[in-house]
């Protein structure tokens, strides 16, 4: 079974109905009891990164996920969930992250280079390039396109902690990950075969796993 964990900011019915399409027993909770008893973990998201840790910390979550990391139950966070896994996020002040992996979310700053604008948010599909082609997560997948909708980006990683990007204007990490420690820029859930091929990388990183 994988945990989805609601703390009132995910986009939980477009990754439930994903996992149900790869027939994967799932549920969505809040309970510390059910986390437990999964193989694996989802932590998704949509909103403001300072709402977000505000709400984990008051639940409780925050702590339970540590100890999901600890157990070495794969967790994985997308969009909103992925950025929580760093260390610290820009937007709307300096907030605290899980500190998981290393790295800051900042503004995606609209000029490139050459001071030309661009759209903020990134919204819309782009190609994924692979840093780390042998990755399980990447398994029989080629370089394809995902979707993504955000405006914040995953600055100052550890290179050995990406494992796919995507360029828009911006060295954009989409896949990152450390042991047992997951994540994804964009949605898996919106993205296709390629999203859904992803996800059921993902779900077979956690089978097998000892729960309880």
């Amino acid at each position: 079974m994988i945990a989805i964990i609601d703390y009132g900011m995910g986009n939980l019915h477009s990754v439930s109905q994903a996992l149900e399409r790869l027939g994967y027993d799932y549920v969505i909770t809040d309970s510390k009891e059910q986390i437990e008893l999964a193989a694996g973990v989802i932590l998704p998201g949509v909103g403001a990164f300072g709402d977000a840790m505000k709400q984990l910390k008051e639940t409780g979550l925050d702590q339970v996920i540590q100890e999901i990391t600890t157990s070495g139950k794969p967790l994985l966070g997308i969009c909103l969930g992925m950025q929580l896994l760093f260390e610290s996020s820009e937007e709307g002040g300096e907030w605290e992250g899980l500190s998981l992996l290393k790295g800051k979310a900042k503004r995606l700053p609209g000029v490139n280079t050459q001071g030309e604008k661009y759209k903020v948010p990134h919204m819309g599909w782009n190609k994924l390039h692979y840093k780390q082609a042998a990755h399980p997560l990447l398994e029989g997948i080629e370089e394809g396109y995902t979707y993504f909708v955000h405006s914040f980006y995953m600055t100052g990683l550890d290179e050995e902690e990406l494992i796919a990007y995507a360029d828009y204007h911006e060295r954009v990490p989409g896949v990152v990950g450390r042991n047992n420690v997951l994540g994804m820029q964009f949605h898996p859930e919106k993205s296709g075969q390629t999203g859904i091929q992803l996800l059921a990388n993902f779900g077979k990183l956690c089978e097998g796993v000892k729960v309880g």
